[in-house]
């Protein structure tokens, strides 16, 4: 027996190219998120899940559940996190130009939205190993770079925590001009919290 679906991509907000799934078929409409991350309101501007004025009616939901647990009961928003960081890194880098941060990104994409708002905000480009997998995210490149002179780094090494808890960047940094440099590291992760709560 065949069926004829039609499958629609809706934007999942998890990270660049990151897509959720509406399957429409003659025995109903499924949506299979996987991995997403939508601020209040954005459902309901996406066009190509409203019939009309109407969200369509779908019968089933497959439901990417890492969070669905009770130590996870509030995960703040994308605002209030970037508010939070922004504030701390602009308080330590306005220090001196030898006080820098390292932000301790696990995954290699999801951090964008982060990269360029401390850019747009301080001024300061973000250092990260490589360029290569921001070729196709022209919007990103203008707010990150390969120079190990800025105050913001990103930058990976597969023994990142032993080189910071020896007071050196990822990127082999401990000292610009002679002078030591003074870092704190930012972990992103709403695992690594979530698992901390107590």
């Amino acid at each position: 027996q065949k069926e004829d679906i039609e499958v629609t991509l809706l934007p999942a907000g998890h990270c660049p190219g990151s897509v959720m799934f509406l399957f429409e078929g003659e025995n109903g409409t499924v949506l299979y998120t996987g991995d997403f991350r939508l601020a209040k309101g954005e459902a309901a501007r996406m066009e190509l899940l409203h019939s009309g004025p109407r969200v369509k009616d779908i019968q089933s939901v497959y439901l990417d559940t890492t969070f669905c647990d009770p130590k996870f009961y509030h995960i703040p928003s994308r605002e209030e996190c970037l508010s939070g960081i922004l504030e701390l890194v602009r308080s330590w880098t306005s220090l001196t130009r030898y006080h820098v941060v390292w932000l301790n990104c696990k995954a290699a994409y999801g951090y964008e939205y982060l990269f360029i708002n401390l850019s747009e905000e301080l001024g300061i480009k973000v250092h990260v190993n490589k360029l290569d997998m921001f070729r196709n995210m022209p919007e990103i490149l203008y707010h990150v770079t390969t120079d190990r002179r800025t105050q913001i780094h990103a930058c990976r090494h597969p023994r990142d925590d032993e080189y910071f808890r020896g007071n050196r960047l990822p990127c082999g940094m401990t000292c610009q001009n002679g002078t030591p440099l003074h870092i704190i590291s930012i972990k992103p992760s709403t695992m690594w919290f979530g698992e901390r709560i107590k």
